[in-house]
């Protein structure tokens, strides 16, 4: 059973550190990639408030519901400030997908100092979906600058990468390279001079559906979603996917990723956090259920569901 916006805890019953992350389906079991903020949160010369950097949790579980913490996979730095995951430094939003023909688990993060003119991506790898994870470097994708970030996988293997860009004004996805671990060149730009941050992008029925925030920091704002018929094809906007109350503001939320649910039709799983500004390691989770009408994506407040 979810409980939208609800304390959520893990198999020692302390609170699931795993914001601005994703979910993965390997083996039978999935497993759950996120921020961990379980430390003070202080004032920040950018955003307001920051938790130092304390490095990517993982979680595992059979159903979605119960999740065993499998501890910090991708860990921060605290001697080297050059490093990339200082904890001075800013570490987002990771995403992680599964190469088969190299056969490594390859995460992509957002990678910035404080005043977020870093901008850059950085990339990681493991043997295992529990990690550890091995950071390798951080690039600029396609000589420009990049923030927040999702990634999509295809099935037949091909994986993309999201990001806003030109200081949040406009989004790129780019086709990565065949082992993941740097872009290929291939990329296009969408939803130009929008500011549009948060990317997620799923796939239904031949359709590619874009999901999206506005940029305002740690408050909540409208969603909007767009519609393509090729990944690099023409990325429409359209309207907010989010229903009934306090859908002007994605129910206080903003999206992280969308996970199919595999071997079960048309179900699909919108994830958002609920960032909490002043103690994000308090920010909760926010899961509904993703509904379609003739191909319209409608996101509804539910208090509780269940996904089977």
């Amino acid at each position: 059973m979810f409980l939208p916006g609800k304390k959520w805890s893990d198999n020692n019953n302390v609170s699931i550190q795993a914001h601005g992350g994703c979910v993965i389906y390997y083996n039978s079991k999935y497993y759950w990639y996120g921020e961990n903020k379980n430390g003070p949160t202080i004032p920040s010369t950018c955003c307001g408030y920051r938790v130092d950097v304390i490095g990517i949790s993982c979680y595992s579980s059979n159903d979605l519901c119960n999740w065993t913490n499998e501890g910090i996979v991708l860990s921060s730095h605290s001697e080297d400030i050059s490093h990339d995951l200082h904890v001075s430094k800013v570490v987002e939003r990771p995403k992680v997908i599964y190469n088969k023909k190299s056969q490594k688990f390859v995460m992509w993060l957002h990678i910035d100092n404080q005043d977020y003119c870093k901008a850059k991506a950085g990339i990681a790898v493991s043997d295992r979906p529990t990690g550890p994870f091995t950071y390798l470097k951080s690039i600029s994708p396609n000589d420009v600058d990049s923030r927040d970030i999702g990634l999509f996988q295809e099935s037949d293997g091909k994986a993309y990468l999201i990001h806003s860009g030109d200081w949040n004004k406009t989004l790129y996805i780019s086709k990565l390279t065949d082992n993941y671990l740097s872009v290929s060149g291939e990329f296009v730009k969408c939803c130009i001079d929008q500011s549009r941050e948060a990317p997620v992008i799923f796939k239904r029925n031949n359709i590619y559906y874009l999901i999206t925030s506005a940029c305002t920091g740690w408050y909540p704002n409208a969603s909007l979603y767009a519609t393509s018929n090729s990944i690099f094809g023409r990325w429409q906007l359209k309207d907010n996917p989010c229903k009934g109350k306090d859908s002007e503001l994605t129910f206080g939320c903003q999206g992280t990723f969308v996970l199919k649910i595999p071997n079960i039709e048309d179900v699909y799983i919108f994830m958002a956090d609920k960032w909490n500004p002043c103690n994000l390691a308090d920010s909760r989770y926010v899961w509904l259920p993703i509904s379609f009408k003739n191909d319209t994506p409608e996101i509804v407040w539910k208090d509780k569901w269940k996904h089977i």
